[in-house]
């Protein structure tokens, strides 16, 4: 099934605020999304009490640590972490250009999910540029392996997921979610998915500085007889894959451009992912630069893009 993948460039029509919570430091955090040229593509903007300003291009160039979540930039006094939800968001939204501010090292985790940021995004309305857009169309098997996880990506003619997690816990066990993405599939099936910790691991993480705004406002919570602890319960019976599928958006996001191809993961995470995708960008051979043919339209057929001489094309490159 061809499938239809935006033409332009996009970016959104005013700004959006969102405040809230930093899910590993616990401190309130203000982030504001705002309208970009086209050509600049997602920009967090890490805004310091002294004033100063810490730039960092939303790219896999600029990954640093991936063990909890998924952070841009090398240094606490520079970073911004946990930026795969919102990541999650602008990708299947079919966001190209945005600022991100953000007053603090983290972004705020919302509800654990991405939800907020959909309705966010949506609000603020989204608007074409008239630049074309470019996708990296995936043209060979690149597949990563550690351990026993692993991530591919695979030639397809659309931009599509397909994850499976294999925990050693009743509750989760083998579950997997698989689907073509589109705005539509990701707020219906995805969005809502929420980040989820087991309770013998609180004291470890909290010993170390890190989930410290973690609730079960914000996260599914599994107890030490394998239960949920969360009063409302799951809001997928899957929930769990989904929200791994979702964690796989916002990280393969940081490639630069939206790419035209199927991702496949087993027991993967925000490493595996990081290293997938660096594996696709690092091999020329298996990928080329694509944009949608001829006249102005809203959508082409991802079978209809045509490649683009674009040597010097390296989004993902700060």
């Amino acid at each position: 099934m061809a499938i239809g993948l935006l033409s332009f460039q996009t970016t959104i029509a005013q700004p959006a605020t969102l405040k809230g919570t930093g899910v590993h430091s616990g401190q309130p955090v203000t982030m504001s999304f705002l309208p970009a040229e086209a050509g600049t593509g997602i920009v967090f903007h890490r805004q310091h009490a002294d004033g100063r300003v810490t730039e960092l291009k939303a790219v896999s160039s600029q990954v640093g640590n991936t063990d909890l979540s998924t952070v841009l930039g090398f240094s606490p006094d520079r970073w911004v972490a946990t930026v795969e939800h919102v990541m999650a968001a602008i990708y299947s939204l079919g966001i190209d250009n945005l600022i991100v501010e953000v007053d603090g090292p983290e972004t705020p985790v919302m509800d654990g999910s991405s939800a907020v940021y959909i309705d966010a995004i949506e609000q603020a309305g989204i608007v074409n540029l008239d630049v074309k857009r470019r996708y990296i169309r995936v043209l060979k098997t690149v597949r990563i392996e550690s351990g026993a996880s692993w991530g591919e990506f695979r030639p397809f003619d659309g931009t599509r997921f397909e994850v499976e997690i294999d925990f050693d816990c009743p509750l989760i066990g083998r579950q997997g979610w698989k689907g073509n993405l589109t705005p539509e599939t990701f707020k219906t099936e995805l969005s809502r998915a929420r980040t989820f910790g087991f309770m013998r691991d609180v004291e470890r993480l909290w010993a170390a500085g890190l989930a410290l705004g973690s609730s079960l406002e914000n996260s599914v919570v599994i107890s030490d007889d394998d239960k949920v602890v969360n009063v409302e319960g799951l809001r997928y019976p899957d929930e769990f894959a989904r929200h791994k599928t979702l964690d796989a958006v916002g990280d393969l996001a940081l490639a630069g451009a939206p790419f035209i191809g199927c991702y496949r993961s087993y027991r993967g995470g925000h490493k595996v992912n990081s290293m997938a995708l660096k594996a696709l960008l690092s091999d020329t051979t298996a990928y080329e630069v694509v944009e949608a043919p001829g006249a102005r339209s809203a959508q082409a057929r991802a079978r209809e893009f045509v490649a683009v001489n674009e040597p010097g094309f390296a989004p993902w490159s700060a």
